[in-house]
């Protein structure tokens, strides 16, 4: 399998996704802005988002993946197929209780993230009806998660990167057609959220079929637990959802102080971080997805040279694609944000405060997108307990940082405390694979950060002095060539920075890589399976 290409697959779905995902925060922005109940909507999707992260996508992943992968190139289709139903009945039958008991007990969810809101009566109880609204969210993306992670093992990349797009659409239309027809619009976009769920659900499932993985969830639950590896699954996931909630619980705790700031505070905050979500999944993500059964494949058959191989590709191409992304969003924060935000509700002073906190996240950048290559360095070998120690310190960290920098930073300080924790997470990240064995860099790293370092150096300078060629706010009444500029000041950096390494000898051939267990030879080596 061509990793480059394949990720090229991934990232191009996407950025379909991101793009999509643009086009409906514009949209949020023109017709809420930062308002009360801008505010008000982020909370409540953050609850569901929170409790999916802690306990599916992230802690599920990291442990049903390479176990999955490992019984996919060990065992028979059928035995494989056997750990699928149990390990979807499972999870099925727990997101129906978790999804009970949040609509149930949403006033308290709420005052746990959102203690602030309290004191505005009508943006707390909006709060809750839209959490409520939201709320079975978390079993179907759950479910999505895990149709996801059989996909991914299947090497069917596409409809899982793809499926985000289906929950842009839904925003898209129900903003469009549903919103005008509110008293209060943003409870349309709180509808679509469920409504994206149940058709990125959907579009997994003809490709399950297709390869023979659909699940069948059992009425006995209980009768699952009785399969070796799902044990094995639930013990993995115990040090895993204590990992990611360590980073989730951080999120949970800067929710709540923004909650204390003024009004606003929580949506320029998520406004950023929506504009940090761009370069993270593009590269991140998809890195992260591409990496993690090939890993746990190499893992399984004990292939140290090829495992150490893969992390060094990843983490080549991260700092050669995700540094010049930060270098971009810390300079061009504000054209960035006026272009895509800068409308209707959304006010000159949310505009700069927005690109305040993207400059802070910024900060961050590249350590949020490293840990989403290194984590899986550990999660693939099923070791869970060294990201969990780091996890926690970065937990205690961000908060002193929070303690520092908000008194007078106020929701900046919040997305620095962040930025800077994801930086030290990356950073004992690293230095733990190498402590270990598990990764060894190859030569050449020193040379290679400084021909980029020069890059870089130039590719700041032209965005420096583009920037400062308009009034990117006062552009406002001319949005089409406010657009237009923006797009030149980006082509211009971006040239300046490629040309510049290919001045210094970067080529595209460098950075392929073929991994040695395509799916031929997987399928081959199954069929001789006894």
């Amino acid at each position: 399998m061509n990793l480059l290409k394949t990720l090229a697959s991934i990232s191009s779905m996407t950025m379909l996704s991101r793009v999509t995902g643009l086009v409906r925060d514009m949209l949020f922005a023109k017709l809420i802005g930062a308002t009360a109940f801008a505010d008000a909507y982020y909370i409540a999707f953050r609850i569901p988002n929170l409790l999916r992260r802690i306990f599916a996508e992230g802690a599920f992943s990291q442990a049903f993946v390479p176990i999955l992968a490992e019984y996919k190139s060990q065992q028979k289709q059928d035995v494989t197929k056997s750990l699928v139903n149990s390990v979807a009945t499972l999870l099925a039958w727990s997101l129906l209780i978790t999804s009970l008991i949040g609509i149930i007990g949403a006033p308290l969810f709420v005052y746990a993230l959102a203690s602030g809101f309290v004191e505005n009566p009508e943006k707390f109880n909006a709060t809750v009806t839209m959490t409520r609204i939201m709320f079975p969210y978390i079993g179907l993306i759950s479910l999505v998660a895990l149709a996801g992670g059989i996909l991914n093992t299947w090497h069917k990349f596409n409809i899982p990167a793809f499926s985000p797009v289906l929950l842009n659409i839904s925003f898209i239309t129900c903003a469009l057609l549903l919103a005008p027809y509110l008293t209060q619009p943003v409870y349309a976009f709180a509808i679509a959220v469920l409504i994206g769920g149940i058709l990125q659900l959907a579009i997994q499932v003809p490709a399950l079929v297709k390869i023979g993985m659909l699940p069948t969830i059992s009425l006995r639950p209980i009768s699952a637990l009785t399969d070796p590896a799902v044990k094995q699954v639930l013990k993995n996931m115990g040090p895993a959802i204590f990992a990611v909630s360590a980073s989730q619980f951080s999120i949970l705790i800067n929710s709540n102080i923004a909650s204390h700031l003024i009004t606003g505070s929580v949506s320029w905050l998520n406004y950023a971080d929506r504009l940090m979500e761009f370069p993270t999944a593009l590269l991140g993500v998809a890195l992260g997805t591409v990496l993690l059964p090939s890993l746990s494949r190499a893992h399984s058959i004990n292939d140290h040279e090829e495992y150490s191989s893969l992390l060094d590709w990843g983490l080549r191409l991260t700092f050669l694609l995700a540094l010049p992304a930060a270098v971009g969003l810390a300079t061009l924060s504000v054209p960035i944000t006026a272009v895509l935000f800068h409308y209707g509700k959304f006010n000159d002073s949310a505009l700069m405060q927005t690109s305040y906190a993207l400059v802070a996240y910024g900060v961050g950048l590249i350590g949020l997108i490293l840990v989403k290559i290194l984590a899986p360095g550990f999660y693939a070998k099923q070791n869970i307990k060294t990201p969990v120690k780091i996890a926690v310190g970065v937990l205690i960290a961000t908060q002193i940082m929070n303690l520092i920098f908000v008194p007078e930073l106020a929701h900046v300080g919040l997305a620095l405390s962040v930025g800077l924790g994801a930086c030290i997470n990356a950073v004992f990240l690293f230095a733990s694979l190498k402590r270990h064995g598990i990764y060894t860099p190859k030569l050449g790293w020193m040379l290679f950060f400084t021909k980029q370092s020069v890059a870089l150096l130039l590719m700041a300078g032209v965005a420096f002095y583009l920037n400062t060629q308009f009034d990117w706010i006062a552009l406002q009444s001319h949005p089409y060539l406010r657009a237009l500029d923006l797009a030149g000041v980006l082509l211009a950096c971006i040239v300046t920075y490629f040309v510049s390494l290919l001045a210094m000898g970067f080529r595209l051939a460098d950075f392929k890589r073929v991994s040695r267990y395509d799916s031929s030879f997987i399928n081959k080596e199954n069929s001789a399976q006894p």
